[in-house]
């Protein structure tokens, strides 16, 4: 078939030429005009279409003059190239196979290839940091930037960032050679911003590593939480943490952990009455016991409403271990010790572990009870160490009943259920 075609082809420009010097050697293409050339004593006459096929007659003669003296030349450069890609699979191959300085040297000569030679520089970059020879990765780092500046500044800040110095990787991303910024450099600089504490502007980045899918969903989402934690507690000032809180997207303002955060940099900021409202209303609509935790050690003076609103909160959570350390706490910070005492016992009968024994021990310390304070931090460090504790000798049977009893549950429809059961 491809033999009948290029037999039809001749055929056709042979008719072609036929028709044209039949059509040429008629008087009427002297209608359309004479061209006339003098070279020294001689005019050449010839009619305009005789002169335009001569002209076309000339420049092929030349393109196949010129097609003929570069063949050499060009079959050379296609051998090179050749070489080139040849040297450079080998060389990935040794690199990828651990041979280090095979590599290096196969991937250096590759890299005299022009098209190949940002990607061969790199490899031989990476099989030089394999080596742990710096000097060496440093000048194929260097060669790089002269033939592609976006990979120069990616695998530069890349570096930085491993000597833990996320400035100078936010400079070498942001030269103007480099920009716009590949998915990767993206990423990358969001990681120096973090390091290098400026989350927010890390945080604004978010909207291009989502459009541009450099990250996973999991992934992304997961530094999106980790950036917005951070960029609360840098907030210099209540209006700065306050804009930033509402910029947060909603199903993160309700998460518990992002309140902790944001109370306690309110707190650190004298801003006590949000810190205890937000934590507040959240433990209102879904219980958390880290942030009763953290409820109870904020360092505000505010105990009386807080012990009120863990004494509400006891009615619906009575078996919380947190929420009774967090009352006992309460209770101490207001002197009164003995209910002090009697919230970490039922905290360690529903196993507050190691956390309630410390501050038992320091309630009978701060009652001048050194040996009932040294048995209850025995015990706090027996229980971090995975021991039984042993029964301290101030409680007597009925008081030590009273601790092991657990409050009584009960369903919606008001019958009672085993702790801990949701059927």
């Amino acid at each position: 078939m491809k033999a009948f075609r290029s037999l039809l082809l001749v055929l056709l420009v042979a008719a072609l030429g036929i028709f044209g010097a039949q059509w040429l050697s008629q008087d009427s293409a002297r209608a359309l005009g004479e061209v006339t050339v003098r070279a020294g004593s001689h005019d050449y006459i010839a009619t305009v279409p005789q002169a335009l096929l001569a002209v076309v007659i000339a420049l092929l003669l030349l393109w196949l003059i010129w097609t003929l003296v570069s063949m050499p030349f060009r079959a050379w450069a296609r051998h090179r190239r050749k070489q080139g890609r040849a040297r450079l699979i080998d060389g990935l191959r040794a690199l990828d196979g651990g041979q280090w300085q095979r590599a290096e040297k196969m991937l250096e000569s590759a890299a005299n290839e022009k098209e190949i030679r940002p990607i061969a520089l790199v490899a031989a970059m990476r099989a030089a940091e394999a080596r742990e020879d710096n000097a060496r990765a440093g000048t194929h780092l260097q060669q790089l930037a002269a033939v592609d500046p976006v990979l120069h500044a990616l695998h530069s800040a890349e570096r930085w960032l491993q000597q833990d110095k996320p400035l100078e990787a936010i400079a070498a991303l942001d030269v103007p050679a480099a920009q716009p910024l590949p998915p990767r450099g993206l990423w990358l600089r969001s990681q120096a911003l973090e390091h290098a504490g400026r989350a927010e502007e890390a945080y604004g980045q978010l909207g291009a590593l989502r459009q541009q899918q450099a990250m996973p969903p999991a992934a992304l989402a997961a530094l999106e939480t980790r950036l917005a934690l951070q960029m609360l507690d840098e907030a210099q000032d209540v209006n700065t943490l306050a804009a930033r809180w509402e910029v947060l997207p909603k199903t993160l303002r309700v998460s518990p952990q992002a309140v902790a955060r944001y109370a306690s940099r309110a707190v650190a900021l004298n801003w006590n009455d949000v810190a205890l409202r937000s934590i507040e209303q959240t433990l209102d609509s879904q219980w958390d016991e880290d942030l009763v935790s953290l409820y109870a050690q904020l360092p505000v003076e505010k105990l009386d409403s807080r012990r009120a609103s863990a004494q509400r909160w006891l009615q619906s959570h009575p078996s919380s271990p947190a929420l009774l350390l967090a009352l006992a706490r309460l209770a101490g910070g207001q002197g009164q010790w003995s209910q002090a005492e009697e919230f970490l016992h039922r905290a360690i009968a529903q196993g507050a572990g190691a956390e309630a024994w410390e501050a038992l021990g320091e309630a009978f310390a701060a009652q001048d009870d050194s040996a009932l304070a040294s048995q209850c931090l025995l015990n706090a460090l027996r229980q971090r160490r995975g021991q039984t504790p042993l029964p301290i000798q101030r409680r007597d049977l009925r008081q030590q009943i009273q601790d092991q009893a657990v409050a009584e549950e009960r369903d919606a429809h008001g019958f009672p259920r085993l702790p801990g059961s949701t059927d």
